[in-house]
C-alpha cells in the first residue's frame, strides 16, 4: 500500500526501519481483537484518535501491531520530541531504575530532581535568579503556578482567554476554554477565574496591541487590577487550534501584569523544549514571564512537569506547601536530562526551524490549490492550518475530520484541535527525516484533493 525509502538519523532511531508501510488496512485485525479486549476493560470515558494498537516507536515511525509503520505527525502529541526511545533518554532512565525507582523527593532527597531544577532554571528565559519545582502533568504544574501566584500575591482571581486549554483537573478545567470533550457535565467548576478575549489574527482583524487593549479593559473593569494574581496566556495556544498572537500581544499583557503587580504565566507545557525553534515560545515574543509551567517534551515520554520561575515567587509558598508523592520521580528525572542533553548536542531549536520551512512549503502550496484553507499559522515543528468551507470564513469540522481519517488509513498520524474542530495540527518529533516529513506532507495533500473531488 505505500513504501518509500528515506535517509533516516540513526543517532536517534533504535532498530526500527523509517520507511511507511502498510500491510494491512488500518486498524488491521490484531488492533481490531485488541480493541475488543478494550472495550471491555477501559473506560469508554477515554479517548483514542486511532484505532491501533501500537508494539514500538522511534524516530518518526509508529509500528503496530499488524505490522504497520505510520509515520508520526503527532509526537505523543509534543512529548516525544527527541524521538520515541531515544538512546539517551533509555540509557538514563534504565541506569536510574537499576539504583532505585522512587524514594520520594520529599522524605529522601536525590540528585536528579535536583539537576533537573538547575537545568529549567538555566534554560528559561531572564537571566534573574530562579527556582523551579517538579510535578507529575501538565494539568498539575498550572494548578500549583496558581497555587503559588495566589501565595506570593494574596490575590485570588485568575485570568485566561478564549480558546486557552490547561488541563483537565477541576481548576483546570475551569481554565480551559473549550466545553466538549474537556468541561461537560463536570462541573462544578473552581472559582475566581475570568476569561478575556485572545488575539486571533486570522478573524478578529485586530492589532496585537488593540487585541491586548481589549483584554486589559476587560480585566480593569470587570476584576479589577488589585484582585488578579496571576494571567495565564499559552504564548501559541495549543489544543485551541495553534492561534499565534499579534505581534505586541503578549508583550502588552506582561507589562500591564509589572505594572499591575500580578504573576505572569506562561503556560509553555505544548510549547516548550524546542518544539517551537526555540527553547521556549516566550522568546520569540521577546518577553521573561514570572512563571512558567513545562511538561510534555520535557522528559522524552516519562510523566513529569515543571514550575520554574523568579527566586522570590516560587520561594512564597510555605515548606510543605508544594510537593507529591511522585512529583520528580528519580527515573522521569533521569530521562528529562537525556532528553535535554539530545536537544543541546543535536540542536534541535535549528531542527525545528528546518521542519517548519518544510511543513510550511507543502502547505502554502496546499493553501493556493484547495481554497478551504483560512490559516496557516504556528511555529517551528508545531504547524497547524484551519479548514473553512471554500469562499468563506465558516468553519468545516467535518471536512477536517474527514481528511485525518483519511490520512491515518494511509499510515499518516495527525491531530485535530480548536474551538471549532477545524484545525489539522502538525507536532512531527524533531528528529523526523526530511524524506519521511515530506512524504507525510504529500500523503496530507492527496487526501485533500480526495476529500474535494
Amino acid at each position: 500500500m505505500g513504501t518509500m525509502s528515506q535517509d533516516s538519523p540513526k543517532q536517534f532511531v533504535n532498530d526500527l526501519e523509517q520507511v511507511r508501510k502498510l500491510v494491512t488496512a488500518i486498524p488491521g485485525p490484531l488492533s481490531i481483537a485488541m480493541q475488543n479486549r478494550r472495550i471491555a476493560a477501559v473506560s469508554s470515558g477515554v479517548g483514542a484518535t486511532l484505532p491501533i494498537f501500537v508494539t514500538k516507536a522511534g524516530g518518526g515511525i509508529v509500528l503496530d501491531v499488524d505490522g504497520n509503520s505510520l509515520i508520526d505527525m503527532g509526537s505523543g502529541i509534543a512529548v516525544t520530541s527527541v524521538g520515541n526511545s531515544a538512546k539517551d533518554v533509555v540509557d538514563g532512565l534504565t541506569k536510574q531504575a537499576q539504583n532505585f525507582t522512587h524514594t520520594c523527593f520529599m522524605v529522601t532527597q536525590y540528585e536528579g530532581y535536583v539537576e533537573v531544577c538547575e537545568a529549567l532554571n538555566q534554560l528559561t528565559p531572564g537571566d534573574h535568579e530562579k527556582r523551579s519545582a517538579l510535578f507529575n502533568t501538565g494539568a498539575e504544574a498550572v494548578e500549583n503556578a496558581v497555587k503559588i501566584a495566589r501565595a506570593y500575591t494574596k490575590r485570588q482571581a485568575v485570568v485566561v482567554f478564549e480558546h486557552g486549554y490547561h488541563g483537565r483537573t477541576n481548576l483546570t478545567m475551569g481554565m480551559t476554554a473549550k466545553v466538549m470533550p474537556y468541561k461537560y457535565s463536570f462541573g462544578p467548576f473552581a472559582p475566581e477565574i475570568y476569561r478575556v478575549p485572545m488575539s486571533y489574527p486570522a478573524r478578529d482583524g485586530l492589532t496585537g496591541i488593540q487585541a491586548a487593549q481589549n483584554a486589559i479593559s476587560r480585566m480593569e473593569k470587570e476584576i479589577g487590577s488589585d484582585q488578579i494574581a496571576a494571567i495565564v496566556v499559552e504564548p501559541i495556544q495549543g489544543e485551541g487550534g495553534f492561534i499565534v498572537p499579534a505581534p505586541g500581544f503578549i508583550p502588552a499583557l506582561v507589562n500591564y501584569a509589572n505594572k499591575s503587580g500580578i504573576v505572569f504565566i506562561a503556560d509553555e507545557i505544548q510549547t516548550g523544549f524546542c518544539r517551537t525553534g526555540n527553547w521556549f515560545a516566550s522568546e520569540h515574543e521577546g518577553i521573561v514571564p514570572d512563571l512558567i509551567t513545562t511538561a510534555k517534551g520535557i522528559a522524552g515520554g516519562l510523566p513529569l512537569s515543571a514550575v520554574t520561575g523568579r527566586a522570590e515567587i516560587m520561594d512564597a509558598v510555605h515548606p510543605g506547601g508544594l510537593g507529591g508523592t511522585y512529583g520528580g520521580n528519580p527515573v522521569a528525572c533521569a530521562a528529562a536530562l537525556g532528553s535535554i542533553a539530545i536537544m543541546q548536542r543535536e540542536n534541535l531549536i535549528a531542527r525545528a526551524k528546518q521542519i517548519e520551512a518544510i511543513m510550511k512549503t507543502h502547505l502554502e502550496t496546499l493553501a493556493q490549490e484547495t481554497g478551504v484553507i483560512l490559516d496557516i499559522r504556528g511555529r517551528g515543528a508545531m504547524i497547524a492550518i484551519e479548514i473553512v468551507k471554500a469562499g468563506s470564513t465558516e468553519s468545516d469540522p467535518e471536512l477536517t475530520s474527514k481528511i485525518a481519517k483519511a490520512c491515518h488509513a494511509q499510515g499518516v498520524i495527525v491531530l485535530t484541535a480548536g474551538t471549532y474542530g477545524n484545525v489539522l495540527r502538525f507536532l512531527p518529533p524533531l528528529v523526523i527525516s526530511d524524506s519521511l516529513l515530506n512524504e507525510a506532507m504529500q500523503v496530507i495533500a492527496e487526501q485533500f484533493e480526495i476529500a474535494l473531488r
